[in-house]
């Protein structure tokens, strides 16, 4: 008994898992087996990804529940089932094998020299580094922190030593289900003044920018010592990047993804999901060379476009700018001559300087000292300094000798960048300065007139108001009394701080005392009326019913929001009313009503032709990514819908309805509510049956309001075979018939049907089920501003037909309510 107690013991301790954080010379490591770090922090061993029974051998996060793989061996040589073997070979590389017998490794550690040490040992550090070692004397032999994958852990290192040639790079898996080596790359530049690029193939697709002594240029969001601390080296024996934590217990990752962005993740314990911490490129601005050679991008240009050429410079193919199509860049003006006696710099502020590859670079001098050997040197351009953020101040000099790439401005960070121009030129900018300070210096003192004017007004108006009230009398509006709300709500600081309150009476004259043929309309909320105030602007007036479900704080909560945002796509708030128990919103009036007005009736939606109809998606995508990314505040809607968007007389879109809409911080990415409020048929799936809602809640709303405006019909009024009309676009995608959708009032000769189908292909990647597959807005906006992109394919979209889901999901989407769906229970679910 006591030896089949033996042998069943020491099998044990052979397979499942090995308990220490090493291999020996002599130990092998079958498939299912696992070494984990002394502080299991990590584990290593065979994985494999999803429903794929190819085995790979790799590093994860072994305490976390969500399999996070950091780092994988045989990326490109995967074992094909799970007879897998790691060993040492003879001469003393860690190898990975088909089979027990296999003689072929499929990898190894690929150490040139012989190791013969017999105390050779492979230990997994807590840092998740997977060393060579001799146990003995702790001479280190090779680590995987030399050989990274796509994930850049705290205290690797990205870079490449001098002396033996050491690049080490990151390297993009194929797809989240192959960690194979993909075709993006991130890593650093060794010409020049160093930088990390990040590549789509051979061609760059952002940068950081170059070292600026505490951070990288391009990334004004890096943070110094407050969660990580950055490290740049460039010596006579290396050039890297490192990063590290302030706390230990915190874990975080930074990744390139197949689709081109570089991610930084942090873990949520209490959630138990990584939260996106930073993500770039975001903007169009971040993208390399958007604007094109010598041309500069600034996202906060009041211009018609943010790219605009530098200083000296004017576009080379101007019409083309005029079609925001910037890549034939800038030249130097006709006029302009170089290299004078009178030849001075325009300074450019908060800029990412160009890219510093070609750069020259001389960490000696001042940036006074930069500046006259600019002048001396026919050749330069532009100077900047090398490190202007040092703890000693600016020092080094960055000069540029020939075309200016990849530039851009920040809103509250970058540098001073100098470009050289003619006397003619520097003249015109000096003088353009000088005038736009006395703009600032008239425009002060006009605002401190109308300040002091207001205030007399504003005396001489509560002097006479009491007297108004005794005197003007409308016919009796009907509303009843809650004195306490209304009185709570006028004492709100908050709200009086942002935006005006009208009287009742100001508002039942404007509207003929709401007057039926002022009525412009009505929804779940109550009636909206024209209006016309004393001084003759138009209103649209939003009149809340008792019966809205729309109460003091989702009214508040409405005003607070819209009264913070600023955006052309956004409707724009006049004002509120609150008396008695009466809650009023004022708007401004747009003619045109709203977006369901024209794509769902027959005769108006022939007046929509497909530019008309870009233009609108265009715009509310651009609306949504404000709201989610640019404004001052983090803010999910959670209720897009055609009739939320209004047009204005040119049919630009506007955003409305702000009632439902929550606020979120600085990095926070979701929420749960068990109020489940929206509309049915545009509300993801993971918010209607779960209450949880993220950024890409709007993503899928908006996903179906590009597919209601090439088809013209509702998706939750659609009666085919296919239950939505979601599910009958993704039938007709499969069978390579999609153009059948394209609404037939729109005349074929008037678009390319390839831009049509893009715009179907963008709205099937925002529907699809998983939130975490759906594109961000960002990618959105910027997925529709580009032609020349390869878009990934759409995953199956949630409830269509076909899928065995339950009967309830095809009831849900098509309006038929309960207080259960998928047996998952909905507290307050509102349809609307």
């Amino acid at each position: 008994m006591k030896i089949v107690f033996l042998i069943i013991l020491f099998s044990l301790l052979q397979s499942s898992c090995i308990s220490v954080d090493t291999i020996t010379r002599r130990q092998s490591l079958r498939d299912g087996d696992v070494i984990f770090s002394e502080g299991k922090r990590f584990a290593f061993g065979f994985f494999s990804l999803g429903v794929s029974k190819l085995r790979y051998v790799g590093i994860w996060y072994a305490q976390i529940p969500e399999q996070t793989v950091v780092w994988v061996a045989n990326r490109d040589r995967p074992v094909n089932d799970t007879s897998g073997l790691i060993n040492f070979s003879s001469r003393g590389n860690l190898c990975v094998y088909a089979s027990v017998n296999g003689t072929e490794s499929l990898w190894s550690t690929n150490v040139s020299d012989r190791i013969s040490e017999p105390t050779l040992v492979a230990r997994l550090s807590d840092l998740g580094n997977l060393v060579l070692l001799d146990s003995v004397t702790g001479r280190g032999f090779w680590e995987s922190f030399d050989h990274p994958t796509d994930t850049f852990l705290p205290f690797m290192k990205l870079g490449f030593t001098r002396k033996d040639g050491l690049d080490r790079f990151l390297t993009s898996w194929k797809s989240p289900g192959d960690p194979g080596s993909g075709n993006r790359t991130y890593r650093i530049d060794r010409r020049g003044s160093p930088q990390l690029i990040l590549y789509k193939g051979l061609t760059p697709w952002w940068r950081t920018g170059s070292w600026t002594g505490q951070r990288w240029s391009g990334v004004p969001e890096m943070t110094r010592g407050y969660i990580f601390n950055n490290s740049f080296v460039s010596n006579q024996d290396e050039v890297s990047f490192t990063y590290g934590v302030t706390d230990a217990s915190v874990l975080t990752r930074l990744m390139v993804n197949e689709r081109g962005h570089i991610q930084r993740f942090t873990w949520i314990a209490r959630d138990k999901r990584w939260n996106e911490f930073w993500s770039v490129p975001k903007e169009e601005c971040d993208y390399y060379t958007h604007c094109g050679v010598n041309g500069h991008c600034d996202p906060t240009s009041s211009e018609t476009f943010e790219c605009t050429c530098l200083p000296g410079f004017e576009p080379k193919i101007p019409r083309h700018w005029f079609l925001r199509d910037y890549s034939g860049g800038c030249r130097k003006k006709n006029r302009a001559s170089i290299c004078q006696q009178n030849d001075g710099f325009v300074k450019l502020k908060r800029a990412k300087i160009p890219d510093t590859s070609g750069t020259s670079v001389d960490m000696n001098i001042t940036l006074k000292e930069c500046k006259q050997s600019c002048l001396r040197n026919c050749s330069c351009v532009a100077y900047a300094s090398a490190y202007h953020e040092s703890k000693g101040g600016p020092t080094g000099c960055l000069t540029w000798h020939g075309d200016m790439l990849d530039t851009r401005t920040y809103l509250n960070s970058g540098q001073d960048f100098y470009i050289r121009v003619d006397a003619e030129e520097l003249e015109r900018w000096n003088r353009n300065g000088s005038s736009g300070k006395r703009r600032v210096v008239l425009i002060l003192i006009s605002l401190i007139a109308a300040v002091m004017l207001l205030m007399v007004l504003l005396f001489c108006f509560v002097k006479s108001k009491r007297h108004r009230r005794s005197s003007t009398t409308f016919a009796p509006v009907p509303v009843s009394f809650d004195f306490e709300e209304s009185f709570k709500f006028e004492k709100d600081k908050a709200i009086n701080r942002e935006l005006p309150l009208f009287e009742l009476n100001t508002i039942a004259a404007a509207t003929s005392n709401f007057s039926s043929h002022n009525k412009l309309g009505a929804g779940g909320f109550g009636p909206v009326y024209k209006g016309v105030l004393p001084n003759g602007m138009e209103i649209a007036v939003k009149r809340l019913s008792k019966n809205s479900g729309q109460g003091m704080e989702e009214f508040k909560n409405e005003v607070k929001l819209i009264s913070k945002l600023q955006h052309r796509n956004l409707v724009r708030i006049l004002g509120c009313c609150v008396e008695l128990e009466e809650k009023m919103l004022i708007y401004e009036y747009l003619p045109n009503k709203s977006l369901d007005y024209f794509i769902f009736h027959e005769e108006q939606r022939a007046e929509l032709d497909w530019q008309k109809r870009m233009k609108i998606i265009c715009g509310i995508a651009r609306g949504i990514l404000y709201l989610h990314q640019d404004s001052r505040l983090r803010i999910i809607h959670r209720d897009l819908k055609a009739s939320n968007v209004l047009l204005d007389n040119e049919m630009i879109p506007k955003i409305a309805d702000f009632g439902m809409a929550r606020i979120f911080g600085g990095n926070q990415m979701e929420g749960n509510t068990n109020r489940v409020v929206g509309t049915y048929g545009y509300m993801s799936p993971e918010y209607a049956m779960e209450g949880q809602f993220s950024v890409k809640s709007d993503v899928y709303s908006f996903g179906v309001l590009i597919l209601e405006i090439i088809t013209g019909m509702k998706n939750n009024a659609f009666h085919e075979e296919s239950s939505t009309l979601i599910g009958h676009i993704w039938d007709l995608w499969n069978k390579g018939e999609a153009t059948k959708i394209i609404d037939t009032s729109m005349d074929e000769d008037t678009y390319e049907k390839s831009e049509v189908l893009k715009c179907v292909h963008i709205g099937l990647l925002c529907v699809q089920e998983n939130a975490s597959d759906r594109p961000d807005m960002s990618s959105v906006v910027f997925m529709l501003g580009h032609n020349a992109i390869d878009l990934p394919s759409p995953k199956h979209p949630v409830f269509t037909a076909g899928r065995n889901r339950g009967s309830e999901n095809g009831a849900w989407l098509m309006g038929e309510t309960g207080n259960s769906v998928n047996d998952v229970t909905l507290t307050g679910l509102q349809g609307r």
